[in-house]
């Protein structure tokens, strides 16, 4: 662990946005669920720091990039959401050969910044429809490689405002699922990346491969939140899903999707979260009776349940 210069003082004025009673389905791509009591839309990586030092030390947290990845139950999120996306949003080539990218970067974006560098290897992330905070946190990975596989150091930022870069061997890393090792409260705030020498054009022409292949394999006309399911060793999600005869069903307005039996769509964005999280229950139920397999969720679900439930 590496201490940075602390951020400004708890009484820098901050230049963000801040919001109450913020509805969450126009800001995650499953367009379903409820509200964040409180919102912050800092202006950059500095604002985000002093915002922090200025936050009472025990209100929760929720940190929201693109929202590709995320639920928050109908029954709201009583804390507060700070949006990384158009904030943190440095993207830079050094001079050590490192890439640099603040966790509110997308991560099709990272990828083309290095295909167009002359760098290999980030062509996946192309794929992964997030940024790169939520790529780290998760170990984001598809055909074949994963965002930690060229990690060569991280910037964390804590609840007091400060940042501090991290080493790998600080957490442990596995699939779709990264944990810091020490107990603290730390959020990513970018990370250095390193990307082998490669053929521009190669490069480019592997995206475009990708990008067709997804359009054909998933629904990407319809909201969805990517894959719901880790993939099982040595077994697909989707397969089991299939087997089990459900793909096409459907609670209130979620379905499980035809095209790719691993998603949960929202056709008509007239689903409630309620519903996506009984479709994802009841999935699971399903296929853990049938070949005894316990799916484990992808998805981060966060917030109360309705009073309604």
């Amino acid at each position: 662990m590496k201490p940075v210069s602390r951020l400004p003082s708890s009484k820098t004025p901050l230049r963000g946005e801040s919001r109450v009673d913020l509805p969450m389905a126009r800001h995650v791509s499953w367009r379903a669920g409820g509200s964040v009591a409180r919102a912050y839309f800092p202006a950059d990586l500095e604002d985000l720091g002093a915002f922090l030092r200025q936050l009472r030390h025990d209100e929760p947290l929720l940190f929201v990039g693109l929202g590709s990845n995320l639920l928050v139950r109908d029954g709201g999120f009583d804390g507060t959401a700070v949006f990384t996306h158009g904030a943190l949003k440095a993207l830079r080539l050094e001079a050590s050969g490192l890439v640099y990218a603040e966790a509110g970067v997308a991560s099709p974006k990272l990828a083309r910044f290095a295909a167009n560098h002359g760098l290999s290897g980030a062509e996946f992330l192309a794929g992964v429809p997030g940024t790169v905070g939520g790529a780290l946190a998760m170990n984001a990975g598809c055909y074949g490689a994963e965002t930690w596989d060229f990690v060569e150091k991280l910037l964390m930022l804590d609840r007091h405002g400060a940042l501090i870069e991290r080493a790998p061997a600080d957490f442990t890393v596995g699939y779709r699922h990264v944990g810091l090792n020490a107990s603290c409260d730390e959020w990513f705030a970018g990370a250095w990346l390193r990307f082998p020498p490669g053929d521009k054009q190669a490069a480019r022409d592997r995206i475009r491969g990708l990008l067709e292949s997804r359009i054909k394999s998933q629904p990407l006309t319809l909201a969805n939140a990517g894959s719901i399911f880790r993939n099982p060793p040595g077994d697909h999600a989707a397969r089991l899903i299939e087997a089990a005869g459900l793909k096409g069903f459907a609670i209130g307005g979620a379905r499980v999707s035809e095209k790719h039996s691993n998603f949960i769509v929202n056709p008509d964005s007239a689903a409630t979260a309620s519903e996506i999280e009984m479709l994802i229950d009841h999935v699971r139920a399903v296929v853990g009776d049938k070949f005894g397999v316990d799916l484990r969720r992808e998805v981060r679900i966060v917030g109360e349940r309705s009073s309604n439930e």
